[in-house]
C-alpha cells in the first residue's frame, strides 16, 4: 500500500522602521480601541508542510472569541498585499518550523517596508528558539509554547493603548539574547476558525490507490514527553505535553469534512503520547464519517510499545504513520537519544505492514558521524525493506539541523564539529570530518530540487 502527497499551488530592521521608533521615543503605541477594527490584527503563515495552516486557524478562533476581527494570510498560497499591511496595527507571523522561520523573516522585512509603525510579533516553536536574532531583525514580540492566550492578552493590552511590555508570555527585546521563555500553561482551546482561510483545494492532496483526496489537518495534543537531542521541541516544552479537548478536535475534523476533506493528518509531535485520548478521537471520527482516512506521527518506540493498537487504528482508517527513524546506525541513534535501534526500526516496519499500515520514515542521513559507506547502507536498507515508495526524495538529503537551544549542542560527540552560529540561517553550522560527505550532500540537494 502506498500513499503520497501531491501539491497544489516562498535583513536587519528597515531604516524607515528604525526612524519611526526613534521619532516615537522607543516602542510605538497603538491608539486605544484601534485593534478591534477589522484587519487591524493580521495573522500570517508562510509554510506548514503543504497543509491549510492550523497555526492560523487556532489563534484566529481565540482572537475572534475575544472580540477582535483579524485578517489571515497564508503566503504559501497567497500574496502579501500592501493594503492588508497598511491597515494593520499588529502583524503576527507564525514560525512553527525552520523553513517557516526563514520565510517569516522575509515577511517581517516586507511588513516593515510597507508599514513601519505596525507592531510585529513572531510566534511558534522556532520563534522561541531564535528570539535574540529575531529581535535584532525587526520583531517587537516573541511568543512560544501555548501561543493563543499570550497573543490575545497582548492584543488586548495594545488595544488599551499599552506598550505590551508586561504581558505574561509575550517576550520583548530587553534582556533576551538567546531563546525566549515559552508559555507552558493549559489554555482554553477554541475550535479552529478556518472559514477565512484559503480553501482545502489550494493545498496538498493525498494520492492513494489511484484516487486523489482533499486533506485537512488537526492536532490532538501539543508538546512531547521525550527528549530526542536533535529535536526542537524539548528545549521549548521541556517534556511537557498538553491534550487538546476531544470535542474541540472532533469539531475541527467535522468542519474540515464539511469543507471537502476526505483525509485528516494529525499533526501532533507524537500521536501516541496519549494513546487512549487519540484512540477515542479516532473511534468518534470514524463513527461519524465511515469513509474518512487519516495519518499520524509516532516514535518507533511507541509503535512497538502500542503494537496492539495498530490493527485497531488500521480498521479505523489509518493509511500510514510517519516516524522519525532518522538513522539506521545504532551509534548515531544513541547520540540523538532516539530511544530505538536499527532492530527496532525493522520490527516496526514488520508490525505496521502486518497491520495494513504503511510506515513513512523521516530521516537525517547527513550527520557528522555518517560516512559514505553508511549512506550506501541506508539506500540498501530502504530497497531491502521496500520503502522506496514511502520515502520522499527530500528525506535522503536532510542535513542535521541545530537551532539555538538544541540539546545536542553540548554533547561531547557534537562539540568537535561545531562552528559558529549562523544567524542568517538560524542554526549552528557544523563541518563533516570527511569533505566528500558535504560535497555529496550538495550534489544530492541539487538533484532533489
Amino acid at each position: 500500500m502506498s500513499s503520497s502527497w501531491t501539491s497544489r499551488k516562498t535583513s536587519p530592521t528597515s531604516s524607515s522602521a528604525a526612524a519611526a521608533r526613534a521619532e516615537a521615543g522607543g516602542a510605538l503605541r497603538v491608539p486605544a480601541g484601534a485593534l478591534r477594527t477589522p484587519g487591524a490584527v493580521v495573522l500570517i503563515s508562510t509554510y506548514e508542510l503543504g497543509h491549510q495552516p492550523l497555526s492560523l486557524a487556532s489563534p484566529l478562533a481565540a482572537l475572534e472569541r475575544a472580540g477582535f476581527s483579524p485578517a489571515a494570510v497564508d503566503l504559501a498560497v497567497e500574496r502579501l498585499e500592501p493594503k492588508t499591511i497598511e491597515r494593520a496595527r499588529l502583524a503576527a507571523v507564525a514560525v512553527p518550523m525552520h523553513t517557516a522561520l526563514r520565510l517569516g523573516v522575509k515577511a517581517v522585512e516586507r511588513i516593515r517596508s510597507i508599514n513601519p509603525s505596525c507592531r510585529v510579533l513572531l510566534y511558534g516553536l522556532y520563534a522561541t528558539l531564535n528570539a535574540g536574532t529575531l529581535f535584532a531583525r525587526g520583531a517587537d514580540f516573541i511568543v512560544g509554547g501555548e501561543c493563543e492566550d499570550p497573543l490575545v492578552r497582548l492584543a488586548e493590552e495594545l488595544d488599551r493603548g499599552g506598550s505590551g511590555e508586561r504581558v505574561e508570555g509575550a517576550n520583548t527585546a530587553p534582556g533576551v539574547r538567546g531563546p525566549a521563555a515559552p508559555w507552558l500553561r493549559r489554555i482554553d482551546f477554541a475550535v479552529p476558525q478556518r472559514a477565512s482561510l484559503p480553501p482545502l483545494e489550494r493545498y496538498a492532496r493525498l494520492e492513494h490507490e489511484g484516487t486523489t483526496r482533499l486533506a485537512g489537518q488537526t492536532e490532538a495534543s501539543r508538546g512531547c514527553l521525550h527528549f530526542c537531542r536533535h529535536c526542537p521541541i524539548p528545549p521549548v516544552y521541556g517534556g511537557r505535553f498538553f491534550v487538546v479537548p476531544r470535542d474541540v478536535v472532533l469539531a475541527d475534523v467535522r468542519n474540515q469534512v464539511a469543507a471537502g476533506a476526505a483525509h485528516i493528518t494529525f499533526g501532533d509531535p507524537d500521536f501516541l503520547n496519549g494513546p487512549g485520548h487519540s484512540l477515542a478521537i479516532l473511534r468518534s471520527a470514524r463513527a461519524e464519517f465511515p469513509s474518512l482516512t487519516f495519518d499520524f506521527t509516532a516514535k518507533i518506540a511507541h509503535l512497538l510499545k502500542h503494537r496492539d493498537l495498530l490493527p485497531k487504528m488500521a480498521s479505523l482508517g489509518c493509511l500510514f504513520v510517519v516516524s522519525a527513524v532518522e538513522s539506521i546506525d545504532d551509534r548515531v541513534l544513541a547520540i540523538l537519544d532516539k530511544g530505538h535501534t536499527r532492530a527496532d526500526v525493522e520490527a516496526a516496519i514488520a508490525l505496521t505492514r502486518n497491520a495494513g499500515i504503511a510506515l513513512r520514515p523521516s530521516l537525517v542521513p547527513f550527520t557528522p558521524w555518517t560516512g559514505l559507506e553508511d549512506y550506501r547502507e541506508l539506500l540498501a536498507f530502504i530497497e531491502r525493506h521496500e520503502l522506496i515508495d514511502h520515502i520522499d526524495p527530500v528525506q535522503l538529503v536532510i542535513r542535521l539541523l541545530l537551532p539555538p537551544g538544541s540539546l545536542l549542542i553540548d554533547h561531547p560527540a557534537m562539540r568537535p564539529h561545531l562552528e559558529a552560529p549562523a544567524a542568517l540561517r538560524f542554526t549552528y553550522e557544523w563541518g563533516h570530518p570527511d569533505p566528500r560527505m558535504d560535497r555529496l550532500n550538495q550534489e544530492l540537494v541539487g538533484l532533489v530540487e
